[in-house]
């Protein structure tokens, strides 16, 4: 992206090169003229009042996104004012949404002001409460050199992949995950010394929450302490942690079945006795489209040695998952709920984002996972020589 995003430039970059997260997709629904939380007039020490001015533009509907509930509030712009109010029961990451541009920011109790010029809704300024104060330091003080250098990258790469050319889409990944890996470091100095913020907590969950590595993610996790442990983040970063566990390298691979395109059920158990890729994916993944035909060489390459594919699809619709698994060429088992985001198979794994794998070997435990490029092909050369 161009723009800063509502989360930081390195994890936008991730997001448009390796996966999509979780929860990105805005439900919206209009209220009127009247946000509906503006009935509910709570007493002033419980509630937020978000106070914001677009200059540039004096009408036209203004969005709040919860993204915890998935509820969208709504309001219109009068002379270039808005206002929402409402309760908070906990601190949450929420989106404000204008002209198709959102802005993420932290919504808890307690006055918020928002100053956005027309257009330019990812640069408004978000000033109020605690949290939010922390982000907006936190972005400043500890990210803001790693952000400056990463959408650089983000607009070379994606020139890259405009182009074709995967030699540069090769150098600029292996930049990318030097990069990415200066702002897990500056995170975990962050939480260090905020052990108790709720801040430190949503940085642990934005950050380290794909393709988690449970020694990793359990030494980052004890950083905490019992009240950012106890927050929203800190609850869903303790539930991948224990997924994490379960699905870690060396473990038994959790067994599940799923329909295949004809509505039979398919079970990863049949795959037993060969070494089985267990690959999350979507027609709608442009990530994983990139990366799908670097698995179909890998199929080819090792197939004949004893490797196989089991392809689960985070798709919804029918249509276009047939039409993916067709014209990317995967001749090997397909499975989806079609139920997107709520796939179950991914659930049990414990997948926040897309492409995500497993190498399984024959006897069902976990060897490898999150194999892409060279990597996959580099792992099944070791595993099956010859």
């Amino acid at each position: 992206m161009n723009q800063p995003s509502s989360f930081h430039s390195v994890k936008s970059m991730k997001k448009f090169k390796l996966f999509i997260l979780v929860g990105i997709t805005l439900a919206f629904y209009s209220c009127g003229q009247e946000s509906q939380s503006d009935k509910k007039n709570p007493t002033a020490d419980s509630v937020y009042a978000i106070i914001g001015k677009v200059t540039g533009q004096d009408s036209g509907m203004i969005f709040l996104s919860h993204r915890q509930t998935g509820l969208t509030d709504s309001t219109r712009l009068d002379h270039g004012f808005f206002k929402f109010s409402g309760k908070a029961d906990t601190v949450e990451f929420a989106r404000i949404i204008l002209n198709g541009q959102t802005k993420g920011f932290f919504l808890e109790n307690g006055k918020i002001s928002m100053l956005v010029k027309k257009d330019s809704l990812p640069f408004a300024q978000i000033t109020g409460t605690k949290t939010q104060e922390e982000y907006n330091y936190f972005e400043g003080q500890y990210l803001k050199s790693v952000n400056d250098r990463s959408e650089q990258l983000e607009k070379f790469y994606r020139a890259a992949v405009q182009a074709k050319n995967q030699k540069t889409v090769d150098s600029l990944e292996i930049i990318y995950d030097s990069l990415d890996q200066v702002q897990k470091n500056l995170v975990i100095e962050f939480v260090k010394s905020h052990p108790g913020s709720v801040l430190s907590a949503f940085e642990l969950y934005t950050n380290f929450s794909y393709n988690p590595r449970y020694s990793q993610l359990d030494s980052v996790y004890s950083l905490l302490d019992s009240t950012a442990k106890a927050s929203y983040y800190g609850r869903q970063l303790n539930q991948i942690l224990q997924t994490a566990k379960l699905t870690a390298v060396g473990q038994p691979a959790p067994e599940f079945s799923c329909a295949d395109p004809d509505g039979k059920p398919l079970a990863l158990s049949s795959f037993k006795g060969k070494y089985v890729l267990l690959d999350f994916w979507a027609s709608w993944c442009g990530p994983c489209r990139r990366q799908n035909p670097a698995v179909v060489i890998a199929f080819h390459k090792f197939h004949p040695k004893g490797f196989e594919i089991f392809g689960v699809s985070l798709d919804d619709t029918r249509e276009d998952w047939l039409k993916a698994i067709k014209k990317d060429g995967l001749n090997w088992p397909q499975a989806s709920d079609l139920l997107g985001w709520k796939c179950a198979p991914a659930a049990l794994y414990g997948v926040k984002g897309i492409p995500m794998n497993y190498l399984i070997d024959p006897n069902g435990i976990i060897v490898a996972k999150g194999l892409f490029g060279q990597d996959l092909d580099k792992k099944l050369a070791e595993l099956l020589p010859g």
